[in-house]
């Protein structure tokens, strides 16, 4: 059974890992773990008025736990809701009578609809910036009479074009939604602009159906639609017709679009355009999560060409992604290769140097900052140059290199300690609670765990001589960063039964007599224990399921 509790829900109580118990834990694993707590927490079993109120307090806590794990639909909204969903007044949104499956599937639905509510009060705002820079004067070779006026010999560099282009959604209904979207552009000087109204209903789960309408000062008021249709749940087509009018007249178009999923990575595209530029275009486009490769061919007028594309994906925190591409067709050829990284949270940067005959050599550099794109398309040379060739490669790797050192990784480092203070300092009232529990749930296990170990000492069983929990540094670049551990080898003792200690895969943190004593930071449990007389030593992660002895935690006499 899945769950969904976030850390904040961990901070308070995470019932499976207070009773060590597997997230899909029976009710016969619930009622053995259950009644060891039981021993050792119930109240009548300590005569001291302290401890006496102390035990009372973490036995109502292992019984709530169990009580709602014991129960299929108040552990099915636990599962789903976590601790925040059982203390809502009045349950009334799903029925305690339900199977668990009912209330996940109605906690599904009522998440939709908060989805769709959402998304009426967004207008998902899109926009491009795209600049192009002039650099051929930096490479391009002059003839010998060509004279230099006024630059002193340095390079002129001018910006040649420019585009900006906006958009903005508007839901109007759960179906209907309208787009409205504007774009100005400029060549060498000479510049116009238009606008578009569409209007998107969703007909049905299979299809939509979209109105638009245009205008602008270079091709003159347009008027399409458009479609989409689901045929089969691995076939679906699109269609779409307009009329441009402009001073020389109406110009009809229509585009159709065939796709179909040949297997699970792989789509299948063939698609006719006739109007102005009339074409017939197939490819073929797989995508895993390693890999994206595509294949394309055009028949058409005034483009015929052949294309091939290959990007390699590593499985990286930072995304990183090296790809490269062919095009050839009666235009010329191109070669195209590049990179993309996420540098923060919300961005993406990524450069691609492009090599053709007869366009020549270009660089592209594109960021991704949420939902805006900035593009520099940097025009470095009419020729083949190797020195072109060569700076585009290198100059952007370089950049990236020294903009990583000095700005980003500082930045984001920043970030990152900010965010970890904020939640430290939310949280420091919550740990100081659960520290005062561990404390007490320690001095009431002392006489069980005296027991435990007089018994496995009896037997040269398990002992744990020394046990730590938190974060630990063991990189020598982090000398400066101080340890933050706590001893909880009463508790681990004090779970040991019949000279074996098991963990399940939930975080240590919630163990009876555990606290997080470094929150939003990573955690291990290291255990130094002694069984048959021999030494053994383990450093295991915070939600890694555990299970001692075992022969590879044996520390050898030699070393």
């Amino acid at each position: 059974m899945a769950s969904s509790l976030d850390d904040d829900e961990i901070l308070n109580d995470d019932y499976y890992s207070l009773l060590n118990v597997r997230r899909e834990a029976t009710q016969d694993e619930l009622k053995v773990a259950y009644r060891r707590l039981c021993m050792l927490y119930h109240p009548d079993k300590h005569r001291d008025p302290e401890l006496k109120r102390q035990a009372e307090q973490l036995f109502n806590v292992v019984h709530e736990a169990y009580e709602v794990l014991r129960e299929p639909q108040a552990r099915a909204i636990y599962d789903i809701y976590g601790k925040r969903g059982l203390d809502v007044d009045g349950w009334e949104v799903v029925e305690r009578k339900r199977t668990p499956a009912e209330i996940r599937e109605e906690y599904e639905r009522l998440q939709k609809e908060r989805e769709e509510r959402r998304l009426q009060q967004r207008t998902n705002p899109k926009g491009t910036i795209s600049v192009g820079i002039d650099a051929t004067d930096v490479f391009d070779q002059y003839e010998e009479d060509y004279e230099e006026v006024g630059t002193g010999g340095v390079p002129q560099i001018e910006i040649n074009k420019m585009h900006i282009s906006q958009s903005i959604e508007a839901p109007l209904t759960t179906k209907d939604t309208a787009v409205l979207s504007g774009s100005l552009s400029t060549h060498n000087g000479n510049g116009g602009g238009t606008i578009n109204l569409a209007l998107r209903r969703v007909t049905s789960t299979k299809g939509w159906g979209e109105v638009e309408l245009g205008a602008g000062d270079t091709h003159g008021p347009l008027l399409a639609m458009k479609i989409f249709r689901n045929l089969t749940p691995r076939f679906f087509v699109t269609g779409q017709c307009g009329l441009q009018l402009s001073s020389r007249g109406v110009r009809p178009g229509f585009t159709t679009m065939l796709a179909r999923h040949l297997d699970k990575n792989t789509m299948g595209y063939l698609q006719w355009r006739w109007g102005v530029q009339s074409s017939m275009n197939t490819s073929i486009v797989r995508d895993t999560k390693s890999t994206h490769f595509t294949f394309a061919m055009q028949l058409g007028v005034p483009h015929t060409f052949m294309m091939m594309s290959y990007q390699y994906k590593f499985q990286d925190e930072d995304q990183t992604k090296i790809k490269g591409s062919v095009k050839s067709g009666f235009f010329g050829t191109v070669i195209e290769y590049g990179a993309e990284r996420k540098i923060s949270r919300h961005s993406v940067l990524g450069a691609t140097v492009s090599v053709g005959v007869p366009q020549g050599v270009s660089l592209k550099i594109k960021l991704n900052r949420a939902s805006q794109t900035y593009l520099f398309p940097i025009h470095l040379t009419d020729q083949l140059l190797p020195s072109a060739v060569f700076y585009a490669t290198v100059g952007p790797l370089v950049f990236y290199l020294a903009i990583q050192q000095l700005i980003i990784r500082p930045y984001v480092r920043s970030q990152k300690e900010q965010d970890l203070e904020i939640k430290q300092e939310s949280s420091a009232s919550n740990i100081a609670k659960k520290k005062q529990e561990a404390e007490s749930a320690i001095m009431l296990m002392q006489e069980s765990v005296r027991r435990i170990i007089e018994t496995e000492e009896s037997k040269m069983g398990l002992i744990i001589l020394n046990a730590w929990y938190g974060k630990f540094v063991t990189d020598n670049s982090r000398k400066h960063e101080r340890a933050k551990v706590i001893d909880v080898s009463v508790p681990l003792q004090c779970l040991v039964k019949d000279s074996k200690l098991i963990l399940t895969e939930t975080t240590k943190s919630g163990l009876p007599g555990f606290y997080d004593p470094c929150v939003g930071e990573e955690k291990s449990l290291k255990v130094l224990y002694q069984f048959r007389g021999v030494m053994h030593q383990v450093l295991s992660g915070d939600t890694e399921p555990l299970r001692i002895p075992k022969q590879s935690h044996r520390i050898d006499a030699d070393t």
